[in-house]
């Protein structure tokens, strides 16, 4: 998992909560406190949205990868782990505009769902990978 956009702390803490979670199958309950005073009003959320599996990895045959997360208010985002991204309203606002934030709770819960394994699966061709890509780059336009 290369977070290489997150503080030192936030990175580490991702890595105990993969390796606790590899050593015992624990869920991240353990990790709470840490997580919300890193992470603070995302971190519960993105744990709700954890635990109701929320997050796939979209993967196309050549390796390219995106996330999916389903939002509590039932809209899909599109988070990119390799640089750190939403296309969340709050991801745009509170990381972005204001700095108020590390990250959004979507893409926390695709950084936790990977700490975890708790990311669904979804293999698709090039050309829909293309697909999701262009629709998300109408939806902001």
């Amino acid at each position: 998992m290369d977070n290489s956009t997150l503080p030192a702390v936030a990175e580490e803490l991702l890595r105990e909560i993969k390796k606790a979670f590899q050593e015992s199958s624990h869920g991240t309950d353990t990790f709470s406190s840490r997580l919300k005073f890193i992470f603070g009003p995302s971190a519960v959320p993105a744990l709700d949205l954890v635990d109701q599996r929320s997050v796939t990895c979209v993967r196309s045959p050549s390796g390219r990868t995106l996330y999916q997360v389903l939002g509590s208010s039932g809209k899909l985002y599109t988070c990119y782990s390799s640089c750190h991204f939403c296309t969340c309203p709050a991801f745009g606002f509170s990381v972005l505009q204001k700095s108020e934030s590390l990250l959004c709770k979507h893409i926390l819960a695709v950084y936790l769902s990977q700490a975890v394994g708790a990311c669904q699966e979804l293999a698709v061709s090039e050309e829909q990978l293309t697909n999701i890509l262009l629709a998300e780059e109408e939806e902001e336009g």
